[in-house]
C-alpha cells in the first residue's frame, strides 16, 4: 500500500507529549505514527524541526474592510503563513441571516486557502429568531457585544460579497437582548462568545477623558478601565448560570478581568478564557502612537505579566487573535486616539510570537502551547477530534516550526490585507515553515502554495 505522504525527522506534539516518530498520512487523514517510513507519494523531511497540529485561530475580523471574496484570499493566506490552518470568522451580518448567510457561504467556498468556521454575531432582536437557521447551517456558536451602546455603539458591519463601501450601524445591545440571546443558545446547546465591557461605563469614561483633552494609548485605557470588563463579566455571568449556558470570554487581558471571571466559575458559572498576543506583548506604557489602539485595551506591564501567569497556572484557556484586517490609512485616519481605528491585524504573528516570547523564554512549554492555540479550540467549540490533535483519523492538519529560527517581523512578508503590523521590525526566534492542512501543504516558507478554494467550510455538529 502507498500512502500519500509521510512527514518524517520531527517532534511530534501530542495530546500527552512530545514523541519522535513518523506522521503516516492518507487520504487527508492522519493513518498512523510510526518509526518506519512506509511507501509514499510525498516524503516531507523535517529533521530538528517540531509538528504542532494545526493553529486554529478562534477569533478573527475579516470581510469588514474589504468584501468576503476578496478578504478570504489575503486572510488565509496569512493564516497559512502564519501555520492557522483552521480560521474562524466574527461574522457580522447587517439585516437577516436568512437572507445574507448564503451568499457568504458560496464566496467563502472559493476563496479560503485554509479551512474556516463562523461565529455569528447577534446584534438585533430579529437576529435571535434566526439562531437556530444558522446552527441548521453549522454554527453553532454566537457573539454579544456588551461594548455597544449609546455614544459608543458604532460599528462597522461585513461588506456583502462584492462590496466596495463600509456597512456603519448602530447597535444598542441591552440586558434584555443579551438574556434573550443567552436564553435561546442555552436551549440550542450552543456556547455565547462575550465582548465583555459595559458600554455605559465607556461611554462616560470616553466623555471624562475627551473634555480633560487627553490623548495616547494611556488614555485610551483609562477611558475603558478595567472596572467595565468587571461589571459586564458579573452581568452576564449571573444570566448565563440562570439559564445553564456556556460562556467563552474574548481577548481578556487584564488581571481585573481574570479575577472577577476566576469568581464567577467559582460561583458556578460554565466559562472559556481567551486571550491574545497583545495582552501578552504590549502596555500602554511601551507603546508610542495609536497603532495597538483596539478593544479592549492593552493595559499595564503589570496585566502583561498577570496574564502569562494565568496561562502558566493554567487559567487561559485559548489563544486567538482579534485579527482585524484593515490598513493604516484608515487605522490613523485622525489626529488623536479617539479619532483612530481600533483593531489591527495579528494571525500572522501569533504562533511566531508566542514560539519566541513564550516557548523560546521558558514562559511556556511546547504542549501548553499546542493545547492553548489548538486543542482547546477544537474541544469548546465541538471541531474535536476532526481537528486540533495529531492522533489517528484526525485532519492532517500539520504546522512545522523551526525553534531555532531567526527574523525580523514584515508586513510585506506576510502579505495581506493590512500593510502595517504593531511587531514590524520585532527580531523573533521561532517560526512555522511549512502549513499543512489535511494533508496538503498550503505554505512553505511564506509562500502559498495552493489555489484559492483548497479551504473548506467547518461545519460544527448539531447536538
Amino acid at each position: 500500500m502507498t500512502v500519500d505522504a509521510v512527514i518524517t525527522g520531527s517532534h511530534v506534539i501530542l495530546q500527552n507529549g512530545m514523541v519522535d516518530k513518523n506522521i503516516v498520512i492518507d487520504e487527508g487523514k492522519i493513518v498512523g505514527l510510526t518509526n518506519d517510513i512506509p511507501q509514499c507519494d510525498l516524503k516531507i523531511k523535517a529533521d530538528g524541526l517540531v509538528s504542532l497540529p494545526g493553529v486554529i485561530d478562534p477569533h478573527i475580523h475579516y470581510g469588514v474592510y474589504s468584501p468576503i471574496d476578496e478578504a478570504a484570499i489575503t486572510e488565509s493566506k496569512v493564516a497559512a503563513i502564519g501555520g492557522v490552518t483552521t480560521m474562524m470568522r466574527m461574522l457580522r451580518l447587517s439585516g437577516s441571516y436568512k437572507k445574507n448567510l448564503d451568499p457568504q457561504l458560496v464566496e467563502s467556498s472559493k476563496t479560503h486557502y485554509v479551512d474556516y468556521s463562523i461565529h455569528a454575531s447577534i446584534l438585533h432582536k430579529n437576529q435571535i429568531d434566526e439562531m437556530e437557521f444558522c446552527k441548521s447551517k453549522g454554527i453553532t456558536s454566537f457573539k454579544i457585544y456588551m461594548n455597544l451602546g449609546e455614544q459608543v455603539g458604532h460599528v462597522y458591519m461585513d461588506m456583502q460579497p462584492g462590496e466596495k463601501f463600509l456597512r456603519e450601524e448602530q447597535v444598542e445591545m441591552t440586558t434584555d437582548i443579551i438574556e434573550k440571546i443567552i436564553q435561546r443558545a442555552a436551549s440550542m446547546n450552543c456556547t455565547v462568545l462575550v465582548h465583555a465591557e459595559d458600554y455605559q461605563m465607556c461611554s462616560c469614561g470616553i466623555k471624562t477623558a475627551k473634555e480633560k483633552k487627553m490623548d495616547g494609548l494611556a488614555a485610551w485605557s483609562q477611558s475603558r478601565p478595567t472596572e467595565s470588563e468587571v461589571k459586564s463579566i458579573t452581568t452576564v455571568s449571573k444570566i448565563a448560570r440562570k439559564y445553564d449556558c456556556n460562556l467563552y470570554f474574548v481577548h481578556i487581558g487584564s488581571s481585573a478581568a481574570i479575577d472577577a471571571i476566576s469568581g464567577e466559575k467559582k460561583n458556578g458559572t460554565k466559562i472559556h478564557v481567551e486571550t491574545c498576543p497583545h495582552y501578552l506583548t504590549l502596555s500602554y506604557e511601551s507603546q508610542k502612537g495609536y497603532l495597538a489602539k483596539v478593544m479592549p485595551p492593552i493595559r499595564s506591564t503589570t496585566d502583561v505579566e498577570s496574564v502569562w501567569h494565568e496561562i502558566q497556572v493554567g487559567k487561559i484557556d485559548t489563544i486567538g487573535t482579534d485579527h482585524v484586517a484593515n490598513r493604516l490609512n484608515l487605522k490613523l485616519g485622525g489626529e488623536n486616539i479617539w479619532s483612530a481605528l481600533a483593531g489591527f491585524p495579528g494571525m500572522g504573528t501569533m504562533l511566531p510570537i508566542l514560539l519566541s516570547e513564550g516557548v523560546n523564554k521558558g514562559k511556556i512549554n511546547l504542549q501548553q502551547l499546542s493545547n492553548m492555540t489548538s486543542l482547546n479550540t477544537a474541544q469548546i467549540f465541538g471541531m474535536y477530534p476532526k481537528k486540533g490533535t495529531i492522533q489517528k483519523s484526525s485532519d492532517a492538519d500539520i504546522v512545522l516550526v523551526d525553534l531555532k529560527k531567526e527574523g525580523k517581523v514584515s508586513a510585506e512578508t506576510i502579505d495581506g490585507f493590512s500593510d502595517y503590523t504593531v511587531y514590524e521590525d520585532w527580531n523573533l526566534k521561532g517560526w512555522p515553515v511549512k502549513t499543512i492542512v489535511r494533508g496538503t501543504v498550503v505554505a512553505e516558507d511564506f509562500k502559498i502554495v495552493v489555489k484559492p478554494g483548497y479551504g473548506k467550510f467547518v461545519s460544527r455538529p448539531q447536538n
